[in-house]
């Protein structure tokens, strides 16, 4: 199994910037070095990131050799966003097929997406807090309250993206994500069989399954079992729930893979077992020394992976 850095902390003394605004050159050597001696193969890189390279064609590929010259590849290219809400979906399409340039050019496996919108109301119920987009009874634009057309019109998007990456190897991978239409095991095997693309596959997040609801709608062990098959990308994190069961509602704390309440062990199995060879990409800590907690979880992970004699 590869390895991938989704990054969710920026910071290497001097630097420390916003994970979710980040600037090509925040990619330091200081930094690339760091993530190289961590064990990781690959780099995920937002569409935005890539969006501010000036002369872009000629930008792109020196900032790909950049990466590549500390022994890592721009392994998959983040571009999410709902593609059903009016407001937003049109543009997201747009900045989707965009990636697909950009995987094109840095020779990227995957493009991912997690396809939620913006939250919409005061607070998700209405009543919490401001965007408090987890861990309550009820999830924005969730697969309970979809409706067929939402899977067909997600399909036909799917199968013309899937179309124009397929020449260049690339695969789409649409990731299990709250507040979204594919947040579950269901609803993702339901859209992959309507897309129906060899480069089309599933990013089996069980963090996302973890906070979606104040209680998981599915074990992840159940999550993990009915999609590995059709996964090609693999978002990787791991929560510790506080449950207050007076106000139906859950709040989480990030910590490593090992720290957690996801059983990364029986999912590093299933996965295997199912003859994934996708990247593992661990999607950090948002806090605290991001080199020690994610140094812990990718070691954790390959320890597991060498007991299995993988």
């Amino acid at each position: 199994m590869k390895f991938c850095y989704a990054n969710r902390r920026m910071t290497l003394y001097p630097n420390s910037v916003d994970p979710w605004d980040i600037d090509p050159d925040d990619y330091t050597d200081e930094f690339l070095t760091k993530v190289k001696e961590m064990g990781f193969d690959a780099l995920e890189i937002s569409t935005e990131t890539l969006d501010r390279i000036s002369n872009t064609k000629d930008g792109i590929n020196n900032f790909n050799t950049k990466v590549k010259s500390f022994g890592l590849e721009i392994g998959a290219i983040r571009s999410g966003g709902t593609l059903t809400e009016a407001k937003n979906g049109p543009e997201n399409i747009k900045k989707m097929n965009k990636a697909i340039e950009y995987g094109k050019l840095c020779g990227s496996e995957v493009i991912n997406g997690a396809i939620s919108a913006p939250l919409r109301f005061p607070g998700n119920p209405v009543g919490s807090l401001p965007a408090s987009g987890s861990g309550w009874t009820k999830s924005q634009d969730s697969s309970k309250e979809a409706n067929m057309w939402v899977y067909d019109h997600l399909a036909k998007i799917y199968q013309e993206a899937c179309d124009k990456a397929m020449d260049n190897n690339i695969n789409l991978s649409v990731e299990i994500h709250q507040n979204s239409p594919i947040d579950n095991s269901w609803s993702a095997v339901y859209l992959h069989k309507l897309v129906s693309r060899k480069n089309f596959g599933i990013n089996p997040d069980l963090g996302n399954v973890l906070w979606n609801y104040d209680q998981p709608e599915e074990t992840f062990e159940d999550c993990i079992d009915n999609v590995a098959s059709i996964s090609n990308y693999w978002h990787c994190k791991n929560l510790q729930t506080v449950y207050h069961p007076e106000n139906q509602r859950s709040v989480f704390i990030r910590v490593p893979l090992p720290d957690g309440e996801i059983d990364y062990r029986y999912a590093i199995t299933s996965l295997t077992n199912a003859g994934y060879e996708g990247y593992m990409s661990i999607e950090g800590t948002q806090n605290g020394d991001q080199f020690y907690k994610d140094f812990q979880s990718i070691n954790y992970a390959k320890s597991i992976i060498k007991s299995l004699d993988i």
